[in-house]
Protein backbone atom coordinates (compact mmCIF):
# COMPACT_ATOMS: atom_id res chain seq x y z
CA UNK A 1 0.00 0.00 0.00
CA UNK A 2 2.62 2.39 0.93
CA UNK A 3 4.59 1.18 -2.38
CA UNK A 4 1.70 2.71 -4.20
CA UNK A 5 1.41 5.70 -3.23
CA UNK A 6 5.22 6.44 -2.93
CA UNK A 7 4.56 5.48 -6.62
CA UNK A 8 1.79 7.58 -7.34
CA UNK A 9 2.45 10.74 -5.54
CA UNK A 10 5.86 10.60 -5.84
CA UNK A 11 7.79 12.95 -3.51
CA UNK A 12 5.19 15.80 -3.65
CA UNK A 13 5.18 18.71 -1.18
CA UNK A 14 2.74 17.99 1.12
CA UNK A 15 1.42 21.91 0.96
CA UNK A 16 0.84 21.30 -2.48
CA UNK A 17 -0.81 17.90 -1.76
CA UNK A 18 -2.95 19.58 0.18
CA UNK A 19 -4.10 22.23 -3.05
CA UNK A 20 -4.90 18.74 -4.75
CA UNK A 21 -7.09 18.03 -2.09
CA UNK A 22 -8.58 21.14 -1.48
CA UNK A 23 -9.86 20.61 -5.79
CA UNK A 24 -7.78 23.93 -6.98
CA UNK A 25 -5.84 22.01 -9.14
CA UNK A 26 -7.80 20.44 -11.82
CA UNK A 27 -7.09 18.70 -15.56
CA UNK A 28 -8.81 21.68 -17.44
CA UNK A 29 -5.92 23.69 -15.92
CA UNK A 30 -2.82 24.81 -17.94
CA UNK A 31 0.16 24.20 -14.79
CA UNK A 32 3.39 25.42 -14.56
CA UNK A 33 6.34 24.17 -12.74
CA UNK A 34 8.63 27.12 -12.03
CA UNK A 35 12.01 25.58 -11.03
CA UNK A 36 10.80 21.88 -10.87
CA UNK A 37 14.09 20.09 -10.62
CA UNK A 38 13.92 16.43 -10.90
CA UNK A 39 10.07 16.81 -11.15
CA UNK A 40 8.34 15.61 -7.65
CA UNK A 41 5.82 18.03 -7.16
CA UNK A 42 4.41 17.19 -10.92
CA UNK A 43 5.34 13.07 -10.85
CA UNK A 44 1.14 12.85 -9.95
CA UNK A 45 -0.11 15.13 -12.30
CA UNK A 46 2.26 14.12 -15.18
CA UNK A 47 0.31 10.44 -14.54
CA UNK A 48 -2.97 11.37 -14.08
CA UNK A 49 -2.95 13.50 -17.32
CA UNK A 50 -2.75 17.35 -16.38
CA UNK A 51 -1.45 19.56 -18.60
CA UNK A 52 1.98 20.28 -17.15
CA UNK A 53 5.08 22.52 -18.59
CA UNK A 54 8.18 22.79 -16.13
CA UNK A 55 11.20 24.77 -16.34
CA UNK A 56 14.33 24.98 -14.48
CA UNK A 57 18.00 26.51 -14.77
CA UNK A 58 19.50 23.24 -14.81
CA UNK A 59 19.36 21.24 -17.98
CA UNK A 60 20.02 18.07 -15.92
CA UNK A 61 17.04 18.71 -14.07
CA UNK A 62 14.83 19.35 -17.22
CA UNK A 63 16.68 15.95 -19.05
CA UNK A 64 15.02 14.29 -15.76
CA UNK A 65 11.67 15.48 -16.18
CA UNK A 66 11.63 14.58 -20.06
CA UNK A 67 12.30 11.03 -19.08
CA UNK A 68 9.83 10.38 -16.68
CA UNK A 69 7.32 12.41 -18.55
CA UNK A 70 7.80 10.59 -21.43
CA UNK A 71 7.74 7.14 -19.22
CA UNK A 72 4.76 8.20 -17.61
CA UNK A 73 2.44 10.82 -19.49
CA UNK A 74 -0.32 9.91 -21.51
CA UNK A 75 0.45 12.94 -23.60
CA UNK A 76 3.75 14.60 -23.51
CA UNK A 77 5.79 17.14 -25.71
CA UNK A 78 9.04 17.65 -25.53
CA UNK A 79 8.29 21.49 -25.47
CA UNK A 80 6.58 21.04 -22.50
CA UNK A 81 9.73 21.20 -20.29
CA UNK A 82 12.44 23.85 -20.77
CA UNK A 83 15.67 24.79 -19.31
CA UNK A 84 15.05 28.35 -18.40
CA UNK A 85 15.47 30.99 -15.69
CA UNK A 86 12.58 31.80 -13.34
CA UNK A 87 13.29 35.40 -14.16
CA UNK A 88 13.38 34.83 -18.02
CA UNK A 89 10.65 32.32 -19.47
CA UNK A 90 9.28 32.03 -23.02
CA UNK A 91 6.19 31.54 -22.26
CA UNK A 92 3.69 34.33 -23.46
CA UNK A 93 2.03 36.43 -20.55
CA UNK A 94 -1.39 34.98 -18.70
CA UNK A 95 -0.52 31.49 -20.28
CA UNK A 96 -0.89 29.53 -16.47
CA UNK A 97 -4.13 28.81 -14.45
CA UNK A 98 -2.03 27.78 -11.61
CA UNK A 99 2.29 27.72 -10.90
CA UNK A 100 4.04 26.05 -8.28
CA UNK A 101 7.40 27.80 -7.27
CA UNK A 102 8.46 25.66 -4.18
CA UNK A 103 12.04 25.83 -3.05
CA UNK A 104 13.05 28.18 -5.98
CA UNK A 105 12.58 32.45 -5.02
CA UNK A 106 15.05 31.83 -1.92
CA UNK A 107 17.56 31.47 -4.40
CA UNK A 108 17.35 34.78 -5.35
CA UNK A 109 20.56 37.13 -5.19
CA UNK A 110 19.68 40.35 -4.03
CA UNK A 111 15.86 41.91 -3.92
CA UNK A 112 16.02 43.18 -7.70
CA UNK A 113 16.39 39.53 -8.79
CA UNK A 114 13.78 38.36 -6.17
CA UNK A 115 11.44 40.75 -8.01
CA UNK A 116 12.37 40.05 -10.97
CA UNK A 117 11.06 36.32 -10.32
CA UNK A 118 7.96 37.30 -9.28
CA UNK A 119 7.20 39.80 -11.77
CA UNK A 120 8.03 37.09 -14.21
CA UNK A 121 5.58 34.75 -12.45
CA UNK A 122 2.83 36.92 -12.22
CA UNK A 123 3.28 37.89 -15.88
CA UNK A 124 2.59 34.36 -16.99
CA UNK A 125 -0.24 33.87 -15.01
CA UNK A 126 -3.78 34.48 -15.96
CA UNK A 127 -6.79 36.48 -14.55
CA UNK A 128 -7.76 34.53 -11.86
CA UNK A 129 -5.07 32.34 -11.78
CA UNK A 130 -3.08 31.37 -8.75
CA UNK A 131 0.39 31.21 -7.29
CA UNK A 132 1.74 28.69 -5.03
CA UNK A 133 4.69 29.30 -3.44
CA UNK A 134 6.81 27.97 -0.87
CA UNK A 135 10.52 29.38 0.55
CA UNK A 136 12.84 30.09 2.84
CA UNK A 137 11.77 32.77 5.27
CA UNK A 138 13.12 34.50 8.80
CA UNK A 139 9.60 34.52 10.66
CA UNK A 140 10.03 32.78 14.22
CA UNK A 141 13.68 32.71 13.47
CA UNK A 142 15.04 36.71 13.23
CA UNK A 143 17.51 36.32 16.09
CA UNK A 144 19.02 33.27 14.88
CA UNK A 145 19.73 34.34 11.33
CA UNK A 146 23.02 36.41 10.46
CA UNK A 147 22.50 39.42 7.33
CA UNK A 148 24.84 38.30 4.45
CA UNK A 149 23.81 41.97 2.77
CA UNK A 150 21.39 42.18 -0.25
CA UNK A 151 18.29 40.56 2.00
CA UNK A 152 20.90 36.94 1.94
CA UNK A 153 20.76 35.59 5.05
CA UNK A 154 23.28 32.71 7.12
CA UNK A 155 20.73 29.78 8.09
CA UNK A 156 21.71 28.06 10.87
CA UNK A 157 21.88 25.16 8.81
CA UNK A 158 24.39 26.49 7.23
CA UNK A 159 23.06 27.32 4.27
CA UNK A 160 22.67 30.99 2.78
CA UNK A 161 19.63 32.10 1.16
CA UNK A 162 17.18 35.15 0.51
CA UNK A 163 15.05 35.44 3.03
CA UNK A 164 11.34 37.24 3.06
CA UNK A 165 8.86 37.64 6.23
CA UNK A 166 5.32 37.71 6.38
CA UNK A 167 5.32 41.86 6.18
CA UNK A 168 7.76 41.37 3.05
CA UNK A 169 4.86 39.02 1.87
CA UNK A 170 1.90 41.31 2.64
CA UNK A 171 3.43 44.09 1.24
CA UNK A 172 4.12 42.32 -2.05
CA UNK A 173 0.56 40.96 -2.59
CA UNK A 174 -1.05 43.90 -1.98
CA UNK A 175 1.57 45.38 -4.38
CA UNK A 176 0.48 42.87 -7.08
CA UNK A 177 -2.64 43.41 -6.12
CA UNK A 178 -3.64 39.83 -5.07
CA UNK A 179 -4.95 38.01 -2.53
CA UNK A 180 -4.04 35.29 -0.56
CA UNK A 181 -6.17 32.00 -0.75
CA UNK A 182 -4.77 30.45 2.09
CA UNK A 183 -3.34 32.43 5.33
CA UNK A 184 0.34 32.97 5.43
CA UNK A 185 1.85 29.45 6.88
CA UNK A 186 5.77 28.59 8.53
CA UNK A 187 7.16 25.76 9.18
CA UNK A 188 10.52 26.09 11.70
CA UNK A 189 12.55 22.35 10.96
CA UNK A 190 14.49 21.40 13.49
CA UNK A 191 15.71 25.49 14.90
CA UNK A 192 17.48 25.07 11.31
CA UNK A 193 15.41 26.86 8.90
CA UNK A 194 12.30 28.11 7.88
CA UNK A 195 9.96 27.41 5.26
CA UNK A 196 6.95 30.23 4.65
CA UNK A 197 4.01 28.45 2.20
CA UNK A 198 2.02 31.83 0.14
CA UNK A 199 -0.39 31.38 -2.19
CA UNK A 200 -1.63 34.14 -4.06
CA UNK A 201 -4.86 34.82 -6.62
CA UNK A 202 -4.20 37.08 -9.23
CA UNK A 203 -7.19 39.68 -9.44
CA UNK A 204 -9.67 39.44 -12.68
Amino acid sequence: MMEDLKEQFGDIDIYLFDQLLKGRITKEMRILDAGCGSGRNVTYMLRSGYKVYAIDRSEAAVQQVQRVAAAIAPVWSKEQARVEAVEQMSFADESFDFIISSAVLHFAEHEAHFDQMVQELWRVLKPGGRLFARLASSTGMESLVQPLGNERYLLPDGSSRFLVDDERLLALTARLQGQLFEPLKTVIVSGKRCMTTWCIQKGN
